[in-house]
């Protein structure tokens, strides 16, 4: 009978009973030679009298002091020792993990956060990826075998001791009712197991973090093998993301081949579903404006509305303070035309903006007094000489206010009016030709135009 301060192999002190199972008790103990914490399962004496068992089990006890994964508990060491009062005792020496076993937590908080729920999938769905990979099919996963640290790490414990029972039906001694929980059916029905009987198990667990329970139960271990194998499982609760259901019923379909390939890829799934926008928890609240804000960052000031781009404004400016400076221009450009003129201006049949820009290249009327052999055609009016036979009004009577509109009839031809008033002068002037007059209106009429 073992007991505290028991020596194994003269290294392995037995301190305290940690856990009991059916393949044997776990004890916390201390390495005397390295001065360190460990973990050793004795196993059961009626598996020691089997020399088949013992032999596969020390091998695969090799095969997993091999595995590196933080997610695998590691295997020290393997041995067997005679007992003080009598027998025998084979054992297996493994890294001791603190933590809670994830059995405990879901009986103290019911159902589990989603979020929590699928980080326990991802984390041992990655360590059984790596089992795998070394050629080792757990084949007893459930939530007692799942440690989960403070800082949240998940460790699957337990590897090798399942495969090592040959644990492949419900009518084997070997069996217990935890295992019946989340038996895959074809390790149920007898048939060969592979990694996707560990996904079954997984997806069992996972279904249990969401629900607070496993999909089927029953009497006895038996019912719970036949429900395994021909019902479907139940329903999730209706606030279950639609992600996490899809994964939650593919890694418990029947055939082992409609699962999910690997652990790699069932761990993904896991944590695609929890980022997935249908998750409550990640979903951004309507009446929040920041993302990915600090925690220095307020968000409980009102929002306002985000004022006007500054360039529409600063272009709206520019237009407005465009338009004033033309408007002043034309004014000015008029006024000084009005105060240079000291006869009416000739009534010429083009625009006012032709008109305005004529009066501002003409010579000051002081020029065209002092040399009055150069009378330029465009203002016969002005002249004082004697009078001209013209449409123009009278010079007596100035009229300063109309230089810009005109009276002509025909506004659309420009050109011959100035031809028809220069034919006047032509019967006064000494030096009048037919050219100067034909010249000198088309120049005008061109800066004009």
């Amino acid at each position: 009978m073992l007991s505290s301060e028991v020596v194994l192999s003269g290294r392995y002190r037995l301190d305290e009973r940690v856990a009991t199972g059916g393949m044997g008790d776990v004890w916390r103990a201390t390495d005397l030679i390295l001065g360190r914490q460990v973990a050793v399962k004795v196993l059961l004496p009626s598996l020691v009298s089997d020399p088949d068992f013992i032999a596969r089990f020390r091998a695969e006890a090799r095969i997993m002091a091999a595995l590196r994964h933080p997610g695998i508990v590691q295997v020290f060491d393997c041995g067997e020792d005679d007992l003080p009062g009598g027998g025998r005792a084979d054992y297996l020496v493994m890294e001791f993990v603190t933590g809670q076993p994830l059995s405990k937590r879901i009986e103290a908080e019911g159902r589990l956060d989603v979020g929590v729920a699928m980080s326990v999938v991802a984390q041992a769905a990655q360590a059984l990826h790596a089992a795998h990979l070394g050629g080792i099919v757990h084949r007893d996963v459930k939530p007692s075998n799942l440690l989960v640290q403070e800082d949240g790490t998940v460790v699957l414990v337990d590897f090798g001791v399942a495969r090592s029972t040959n644990v492949t039906s419900i009518t084997s001694t070997n069996a217990v009712p935890g295992t019946a929980l989340y038996m895959a059916p074809e390790q149920a029905a007898g048939r060969p197991v592979s990694g996707a009987t560990d996904l079954y198990a997984l997806g069992a667990v996972g279904y249990c973090c969401l629900t607070g329970g496993p999909p089927f139960t029953g009497d006895n271990p038996l019912q719970v093998a036949v429900r395994h194998l021909d019902d479907p499982p139940p329903e999730l609760p209706s606030d279950i993301p639609e992600a996490v259901r899809v994964l939650i019923g593919r890694a418990l379909e029947k055939d082992p081949a409609d699962r999910f390939s690997s652990g790699a890829a069932m761990a993904e799934a896991a944590r695609a579903a929890v980022s997935d926008s249908s998750l409550p928890t990640v979903l951004v609240p309507a009446a929040s404006a920041l993302r990915d804000a600090g925690p220095d960052t307020r968000s409980d000031l009102p929002m306002l509305d985000a004022p006007p781009p500054a360039r529409r404004r600063r272009g709206t400016l520019v237009g407005a303070l465009t338009a004033v400076l033309v408007g002043l221009t034309a004014l000015g450009a008029a006024l000084g035309a009005a105060r240079e003129a000291d006869t009416p201006a000739v009534k010429l049949p083009t625009t006012a903006p032709t008109v305005e820009s004529t009066a501002e290249v003409e010579a000051p009327p002081s020029q065209e007094e002092s040399s009055p052999a150069r009378v330029p055609p465009l203002k016969p009016a002005n002249s004082t000489s004697g009078p001209v036979e013209s449409t123009s009004p009278e010079p007596t009577t100035p009229q300063p206010t109309e230089p810009s509109a005109p009276e002509s009839p025909e506004p659309t031809t420009p050109s011959p009016e100035p031809t028809r008033s220069s034919a006047a002068p032509t019967t006064s002037a000494p030096p009048p030709t037919s050219d100067p007059p034909t010249t000198e209106p088309t120049e005008i009429t061109n800066g004009g135009g």
